[in-house]
């Protein structure tokens, strides 16, 4: 099997079989992230694709595995050669248990309802997508290339072809500066694209990454645990999506939180509070992505 560059997935991947479909990232510009910058984007050849679905169903080919389709965004690819992705992958895992991906919210915004239909038809059950903050203003310092109208719509396209959505956000993406405003517009967004999971990271500066110089400059200040916790409770508060399972328990996270939303924000909030009296937060050594 071939696998170009780094592997990255979400944390719910970690046991499933990564099929690397396409190269990099499309867009690959986002100051926070340094995922894919050892990579040129490009659409693998679809016989290279076929071969590693063949030779890894020869050891896991009768297991009920999980199968993720990497890297950073495999909606890209015209819809014909997904459903023939899909299909040859039940084919010869005929018992797969689920197939997801990523989605940059512009590939899936290109595709029509018709097709995520047609492509949850063949066996897509779900798509990554990462909303960040929903606030414009820092979507546009971070160089996201989309609005947050527009990864709203994404989502909602998702849920109206039939296909679940797991959208991410980042605590602390626009710094002390920004703290109320990222909370309160990210829970409005949320609100609006109801989601089947949401989950938060923090922000760690990897070496390398652009935003790290805007840190440096003082243009952005890092948010310090206590105002991470208040970030988070400023969002459980303003948040109205029932339903949706919510995760805070990254490696990144200064604190867990499990959920959801709307029947556990009490006791999500509770817990807040007792992390806070306590100074109860994750170690800074045990952070990570």
């Amino acid at each position: 099997m071939e696998y170009e560059g780094m592997v990255y997935r979400p944390p719910s991947e970690a046991r499933s079989f990564i099929l690397q479909v396409t190269i990099g990232c499309a867009h690959n510009a986002c100051t926070f992230c340094t995922m894919y910058k050892d990579k040129q984007f490009r659409i693998r050849p679809m016989e290279d694709i076929e071969a590693d679905i063949r030779e890894i169903s020869g050891y896991y080919g009768n297991q009920r595995i999980r199968i993720f389709l990497a890297d950073g965004d495999a909606l890209v690819l015209p819809t014909e050669k997904l459903v023939h992705i899909l299909d040859y992958l039940h084919k010869y895992f005929p018992y797969a248990e689920r197939i997801t991906s990523y989605g940059a919210p512009r590939d899936v915004l290109r595709k029509s309802v018709e097709e995520l239909k047609l492509l949850k038809e063949h066996g897509l059950h779900m798509v990554y997508m990462g909303l960040e903050s929903g606030d414009d203003e820092i979507l546009r310092a971070v160089k996201k290339g989309v609005t947050s109208a527009e990864i709203i719509e994404a989502c909602q396209k998702l849920r109206a072809g039939g296909i679940l959505s797991s959208v991410t956000l980042i605590s602390g993406l626009g710094g002390s500066e920004h703290l109320t405003s990222h909370a309160l517009k990210s829970a409005e967004a949320i609100s609006k694209m109801h989601p089947d999971y949401v989950g938060f990271l923090t922000l760690m500066i990897e070496p390398g990454a652009p935003i790290a110089e805007e840190i440096r400059s003082g243009k952005l200040t890092l948010l310090t645990p206590e105002e991470v916790v208040d970030e988070m409770e400023l969002f459980l508060t303003h948040v109205d999506s029932p339903g949706t399972v919510f995760r805070a328990n990254h490696a990144s996270n200064y604190m867990i939180l499990k959920g959801n939303l709307n029947e556990d924000i009490p006791a999500m909030i509770e817990q807040i509070h007792t992390i806070r009296d306590r100074s109860g937060f994750r170690k800074e050594r045990w952070r990570a992505l």
